[in-house]
């Protein structure tokens, strides 16, 4: 998810050799072509109210709800969609043994938590004692005939059309998602609002238009100085996401216990935010602090660009620092992270390193993408460095390498989870819900489900993987402290019970019921 900075593409031509995921995407080159995509309209779920603003810290006790945040003053995003939307691309693939070879790389990868890519039996079938309406959406049902009767129902046909989609029938598609947009609202329940964002993204994949639309969502104004980004708010309201920062930054500062000089290398510091709560924690720490030099890796498409990129931050950041007495001093590296070489982090002899990877090792293409691996080529990189630490917090959810249907039915259960638990923050009527769930959430959807290929860059995947490409890269697993954890489930008893936090072979696991959404963990 592009939670915590603007999605980089990493698109070096040459590192692609293969034009779509391991399986057939149902976008042929007839079926395209027969799809009218005139009756597509990008802003058909974006016309929702302008993005406010959030000032100061937006961040107020959870156990109330409130109608919102921050008092909305002026839109902060401005969209082009015209110019933003990209012809159909013919799809080419045959890769047959390549392919055979990653799906065998795949299942090792898996190991035990390879049930995680499984997809309920209900996804695809009708659950035993459906009810009439339930029946309606078998694949001979017509759209006179389609019957949307509550949540369970909707899902049912949102997954139905999905497959419809994928076998490349989009006029039946078509049908289906004109029932469907009469049953969905972004200002509805959370099964109302995620199938809105759903169903349009099924649209921009039959329209070939999701990597025009991708771009479009980024937010193209950079927050001021007092204004947080509706990124912010998604942080401070759903404790999921905070928590996995949280947890993070505590491995951080046990890490700096003992040590005179240390150094972190964060691939994508963005705002900043991460940081100014580890300096506010290490200014109240006991005791001797160490100096601490942040190096961060300035995505070309940050948003922080036109207005100075990373600079502005780290100035922001020395300011606290001095209000705080500490020591501090900041670096800004202006590249991609596919192009970061060991030389230009400028590790120097008696720094203890720290590598954090917040929300980002997702971005980079893998081996079912290209021949060059570009997510275990870093981690092996970073390794060759010998770190102290390195902390790692990414969504848990694999729309990496399953195919199209299944990925579809992985990413509702997880987005499900994730507005169902926005509820429980931000009342139903709050502008900055609707804010975040169309800046943010809206945008990953899109590329999750309208892209293939280079194009789709939101690549989750499960706990059990990430632990198999640490291992395969030589880390192994340090744990979360107890101290860690004990402030964690302080805190989330302040929200709803429905909150969750398991330890699961040295991770934690932040979730929503019985969902785990964030998995955040620490390796050396």
């Amino acid at each position: 998810m592009s939670l915590v900075g603007s999605a980089a593409l990493f698109r070096r031509p040459e590192l692609y050799s293969l034009k779509d995921d391991n399986e057939s995407s149902g976008l042929s080159t007839s079926s395209l072509y027969s799809y009218s995509s005139d009756s597509y309209d990008p802003k058909y779920f974006l016309d929702s109210p302008s993005s406010s603003d959030v000032i100061g810290n937006p961040f107020q006790s959870p156990s109330s709800q409130r109608t919102s945040l921050v008092e909305s003053t002026h839109n902060s995003y401005q969209f082009d969609y015209a110019s933003e939307l990209d012809s159909p691309r013919e799809v080419e693939y045959d890769e047959d043994k390549l392919m055979l070879k990653l799906q065998e790389l795949e299942k090792a990868l898996l190991d035990d938590n390879g049930a995680a890519m499984e997809i309920d039996g209900d996804f695809f079938d009708s659950p035993k004692g459906s009810s009439s309406s339930d029946s309606n959406l078998s694949s001979t049902t017509s759209s006179k005939d389609m019957v949307i009767s509550g949540p369970l129902s909707r899902k049912h046909m949102l997954l139905e059309c999905a497959a419809v989609v994928h076998s490349g029938d989009f006029k039946r598609a078509s049908s289906m998602i004109n029932v469907l947009r009469q049953h969905v609202s972004i200002q509805g329940d959370p099964s109302e609002r995620i199938a809105a964002y759903l169903v349009e993204a099924l649209v921009a994949r039959m329209a070939m238009s999701g990597k025009g639309l991708y771009r479009a969502l980024k937010c193209k104004d950079a927050p001021s100085s007092d204004r947080l980004s509706a990124m912010q708010v998604l942080f401070e309201v759903c404790p999921c996401f905070r928590f996995g920062f949280m947890a993070a930054n505590g491995s951080i500062l046990e890490a700096f216990r003992g040590e005179k000089r240390v150094h972190i290398v964060d691939f994508d510091v963005n705002q900043g935010s991460q940081y100014y709560t580890l300096l506010q924690t290490l200014a109240k720490t006991p005791g001797d602090r160490p100096h601490v030099r942040l190096t961060g890796v300035d995505d070309p498409e940050s948003v922080q660009r036109p207005v100075g990129g990373l600079a502005i931050i780290g100035q922001r950041l020395e300011l606290l620092a001095k209000q705080l007495k500490l020591s501090f001093e900041f670096k800004a590296v202006p590249a991609e992270t596919a192009l970061v070489s060991p030389s230009v982090l400028g590790c120097r002899p008696g720094e203890a390193l720290v590598v954090n990877f917040a929300f980002l090792l997702h971005h980079l293409p893998d081996e079912s993408v290209s021949t060059v691996n570009l997510r275990d080529q870093l981690l092996r990189m970073i390794k060759g460095l010998k770190p102290k630490l390195m902390t790692v917090v990414e969504q848990d959810v694999n729309t990496n390498t399953s195919p199209f249907p299944q990925r579809f039915a992985e990413a509702y259960n997880y987005y499900a989870a994730v507005f169902e638990s926005l509820d429980a923050t931000l009342a139903r009527d709050s502008q900055d819900r609707m804010n975040v769930e169309k800046h943010c959430l809206a945008r990953d959807i899109i590329n999750v489900v309208a892209c293939e290929g280079e194009e789709r860059i939101e690549r989750y995947e499960v706990a059990g993987k990430w632990r198999s490409r640490m291992t395969m890269a030589g880390f192994t697993t340090c744990g979360i402290s107890r101290d860690v954890r004990g402030e964690i489930d302080k805190l989330i008893q302040q929200y709803s019970d429905r909150y969750k936090v398991k330890e699961e072979k040295g991770a934690l696991h932040f979730g929503w019921e019985e969902k785990t959404l964030i998995v955040s963990s620490a390796w050396r």
